[in-house]
């Protein structure tokens, strides 16, 4: 589901050191890679629904090297940050929690979140203002395709009994991603996944995520999320995959819009999951857009 899967990129990334921040429910847990050279200020990186922080392991070490004081943050059930007792996903309590780091933080930050991450910087952004430095949102805007979310959803949720090994869960990533070259070795995947005492694979993520009933709880609105869009100022990046089945052309241009000055780009030959279909390429992206827009 993301370069991090791919063990043979995963030597090549500096380690980041680990930080605890206290979310609204509990402990969110991160990865930082300390700025190189001149302070540039703080990232911070949102992974989507139902991946972990080291999807955006690569991209943190080279904005630490380009000045940023990068940290790949785990959302609140997800990884090794808290389970909400409650069961509470709902974009309230996200949008809660970011606000709460940033606030630990000590400063604006730029924000980078795919999907799900890119939902909550946007909508925390435009509802509370003072959060963002700047915006990357990574194939997410207002409008969503209702097919492509309910893609996601079902691969989800489509294996509620775990897997019986890391090849099964290589299959199952594979089949949904069949444009994303399968690595080799598939150990790459134990970042993604946790053993249970019964000897089967899950998902790293609370199963309360996807709860019956709690979507409409969980989700934004496109009403909320483009009344949101259409209060933010900072420099905003759209990076949209240019097979996505989640941003259509329509929902590109509402975005930009909404934002005055916001930017878009297309990668090319990757999907949803930008960042890691091309990390090399959405990396050189984002750091371009950093650099042109003074941030």
């Amino acid at each position: 589901m993301s370069e991090a899967n791919d063990p043979r990129a995963a030597r090549r990334v500096p380690a980041g050191e680990r930080v605890v921040f206290d979310g609204t429910a509990g402990k969110l847990v991160g990865d930082r890679w300390p700025a190189v050279g001149e302070r540039r200020g703080p990232a911070l990186l949102l992974h989507g629904g139902g991946q972990t922080r080291h999807s955006w392991f690569r991209t943190a070490a080279a904005l630490a090297e380009a000045g940023w004081d990068a940290t790949a943050l785990d959302a609140r059930g997800h990884g090794d940050s808290d389970w909400a007792p409650d069961g509470d996903y709902g974009t309230d309590a996200l949008n809660a929690d970011l606000a709460a780091v940033v606030e630990q933080v000590g400063e604006p930050a730029l924000l980078l979140g795919a999907s799900m991450g890119g939902m909550t910087a946007l909508v925390t952004e435009g509802e509370r203002g003072g959060v963002a430095r700047a915006l990357v949102l990574v194939d997410i805007v207002p409008r969503v395709e209702p097919d492509g979310v309910a893609r996601i959803m079902a691969f989800m949720g489509a294996n509620p009994d775990g897997f019986g090994s890391l090849e099964e869960v290589a299959e199952a990533v594979r089949a949904y991603n069949p444009h994303r070259k399968r690595p080799p070795n598939p150990e790459g995947l134990r970042k993604n996944v946790r053993l249970r005492e019964n000897g089967r694979w899950y998902w790293h993520w609370d199963p309360a995520f996807l709860r019956v009933g709690d979507e409409p709880r969980r989700s934004t609105t496109h009403e909320r999320a483009a009344a949101a869009a259409a209060r933010v100022t900072v420099p905003t990046l759209l990076v949209r995959g240019a097979q996505s089945d989640i941003v259509s052309e329509d929902g590109v241009q509402e975005l930009l819009r909404l934002i005055p000055g916001s930017v878009h780009v297309d990668v090319s030959a990757t999907g949803h999951m930008v960042a890691g279909d091309d990390n090399d390429v959405f990396t050189s992206t984002v750091l371009g857009f950093l650099a042109d827009h003074e941030v």
